[in-house]
């Protein structure tokens, strides 16, 4: 029997998230990416690609009004978000769609923001975990690879939209080379360490569909303190602030 785990959404007041121990669980990258993508008045809609249990809209919620739509293709994620989605209150605000990445996006386009925490490995690489089907397919690249996420942003994004993500560091060129390739121009970059003194282990990026040449690279933003604690930034980031 898969048990299902209800816990408190980070520090969120109020706000819950249903887990299952053999399906993916929200991270540390799904807060950076939600606290990371640029909101504006402009943005009426946001997509998520590969929502799963629909930690990211959650959290996006806590930002912003605007609608927010979660598209993820495994069934069983998509009944976990849409419980979430219901404990939490928000089905006027963020809707799961049961579709393919690739075919959601044939049939709707001029979107302002899309986010994605895609899938981390190729198919084939191993990652450091032994991955049943459900994190197969949230961490290897089986359903969908990184140039179908980025050609598939691209088609759905408007003049001027923009495209946020989270990966890893030794895929960084290929990212810059896919996001050009489908007239996304990256504009802001920021590594993310473990702790300072540390190689960075993941870069949140953002494109604007044809956007204008220049990139900024943001701070380097510290996860962790030399004890091991969470670094006084990612506390916010969880709901927490220190100086109250």
């Amino acid at each position: 029997m898969n048990q299902e785990v209800t816990n408190y959404l980070l520090a969120y007041e109020n706000m819950k998230i249903i887990q299952r121990k053999d399906m993916f669980n929200f991270s540390l990258d799904t807060v950076l990416l939600a606290n990371f993508c640029s909101i504006n008045k402009n943005v009426e809609k946001i997509i998520d690609f590969g929502t799963n249990n629909a930690a990211i809209p959650l959290l996006l919620s806590t930002r912003t009004k605007t609608n927010i739509v979660g598209v993820e293709i495994q069934e069983e994620a998509v009944d976990l978000a849409r419980k979430n989605v219901a404990l939490n209150n928000l089905e006027n605000q963020i809707t799961i769609v049961n579709q393919d990445i690739k075919e959601y996006v044939k049939n709707n386009r001029r979107v302002k923001l899309v986010v994605c925490n895609p899938p981390f490995f190729k198919l084939g690489e191993k990652s450091h975990l032994n991955d049943n089907e459900y994190l197969q397919i949230a961490r290897h690249e089986i359903a969908i690879t990184l140039e179908e996420i980025i050609a598939s942003a691209s088609f759905i994004l408007d003049h001027g939209g923009k495209f946020a993500m989270v990966y890893r560091p030794d895929r960084l060129i290929e990212t810059i080379n896919l996001l050009q390739k489908y007239d996304l121009e990256p504009k802001r970059l920021r590594f993310v360490y473990p702790k300072q003194g540390r190689e960075a282990n993941t870069f949140l990026i953002e494109a604007i569909k044809k956007g204008k040449i220049g990139l900024r690279i943001e701070a380097p933003l510290y996860s962790h303190n030399e004890d091991g604690s969470y670094s006084d930034e990612v506390m916010k980031y969880f709901g927490v602030d220190k100086d109250v």
